[in-house]
């Protein structure tokens, strides 16, 4: 398999993960129409996208063990089709109900999925290019954290929020063949029972890095989950701009981390990361308290936000497989679980300060932030070892 084929097969898997994430954003974009057509209020049919969440982040590591055995391209193609149908049931649904029940199976879909995306495409690239295929993979989430939630409105005003689900649906299925096209046979693993698998969880490099995962995306989804009333709360008018910048700012940032991280290592990537995180909330949360109005600070402050919140996942990822290359597909399927736990954890506490003022709101984030940059040096030093100078923690 030559070099020069794997950039192209990392970016086909990327329009799958693009079809995922549009999937977990999509939503938000529409939840006002959908919720009034389906008779429900807003916060019910908000429900939908909590139940994606847990479904995805339970699934996650139950799919990993439920398809080990499948071959990798049958399992990505099947995920794909499975999360295509999905979105075609929710596009079609005629109550709450079976609205709930489909998002679960595109959740499923989705954990099927990207876990192993990223797996196959560190498995198709030498170890010197590992962290940049996975960000490439990673970068199908990130494109769709920027575009997700304004094409999710843009569709359902021009197509009803029914159309603009049964577009995630033709990407899905578009994505299916594409995959099926640009990748080899690659054998499935053995059949392990998730007890067993579940035993890379006392691999203390793993223990290291997971927590980390849960509260850097925290700390990131603490305003996100908000941000309309968080980017008010800080002068700005132009809120569709301000999100566009945060989603530009995250597709560098995970681009960028997969270069560096390859060339530096994940421990100076992560650092960097938390540190522009800390510090763009605080000034966030300073503006917020002072009543200025700066839009065009609070539009580079946005893109910091975006890109220190995305930069995460690609070093995060090379952390876990380097530590057990045998269980790569699951290992990062527990970070996607990690994940998703993360921006729970930030949504719940978002919700909770946020009553109190967007100051604070900003100030919980950076406060978080802090916190995992804190977790980070120190994750980073104990995986420092006479014999390791050149660790992947490094």
């Amino acid at each position: 398999m030559g070099t020069l084929n794997i950039p192209i097969r990392s970016w086909v898997l990327a329009l799958g993960t693009f079809a995922v994430g549009t999937d977990a954003f999509v939503v938000a974009g529409f939840l006002p129409e959908m919720a009034a057509a389906l008779r429900v209020s807003e916060a019910a049919a908000g429900q939908s996208v909590t139940v994606f969440a847990l479904a995805y982040a339970i699934g996650s590591p139950i799919m990993a063990t439920l398809t080990a055995r499948l071959p990798r391209r049958l399992l990505l193609v099947t995920a794909l089709v499975v999360l295509g149908l999905a979105n075609l049931g929710s596009a079609l649904a005629p109550s709450l109900p079976v609205l709930i029940a489909t998002r679960v199976l595109a959740a499923l879909g989705a954990a099927a999925y990207t876990p192993n995306a990223g797996a196959v495409a560190a498995s198709l690239t030498t170890p010197q290019a590992r962290a940049r295929a996975l960000s490439i993979v990673v970068g199908g989430l990130t494109l769709a954290t920027a575009l997700g939630v304004p094409l999710g409105n843009l569709a359902a005003q021009q197509l009803s929020w029914r159309g603009a689900l049964a577009l995630v649906a033709v990407l899905s299925l578009a994505a299916a063949p594409a995959v099926h096209a640009v990748l080899p046979e690659a054998p499935g693993s053995p059949a392990v029972p998730l007890r067993t698998r579940l035993a890379v969880l006392r691999h203390p490099a793993v223990l290291r890095v997971l927590p980390l995962t849960v509260l850097g995306m925290g700390a990131a989804y603490t305003a996100y989950a908000y941000s309309v009333p968080a980017l008010e709360g800080v002068g700005v008018r132009a809120i569709g701009l301000m999100l566009f910048l945060y989603g530009a700012g995250a597709v560098a940032g995970n681009m960028v981390s997969g270069y560096a991280t390859d060339r530096w290592g994940a421990g100076h990537v992560l650092t960097a990361g938390y540190t522009v995180m800390a510090l763009a909330m605080g000034a966030l949360a300073w503006i917020a308290a002072s009543g200025a109005a700066v839009p065009v600070l609070a539009g580079v402050l946005s893109a910091a936000w975006g890109a220190s919140s995305w930069c995460q996942t690609p070093a995060q990822q090379h952390r876990l497989i380097t530590a057990a290359p045998a269980e790569a597909a699951l290992v990062v399927s527990l970070n996607s679980s990690a994940i998703y736990a993360g921006i729970g954890l930030g949504t719940v506490l978002g919700g909770l300060v946020l009553a109190s003022g967007v100051a604070f709101l900003y100030g919980a984030a950076a406060l978080l932030a802090t916190a995992s940059l804190a977790v980070a040096l120190s994750t980073t030093r104990a995986a420092a070892t006479p014999a390791g100078s050149r660790s992947s923690d490094r």
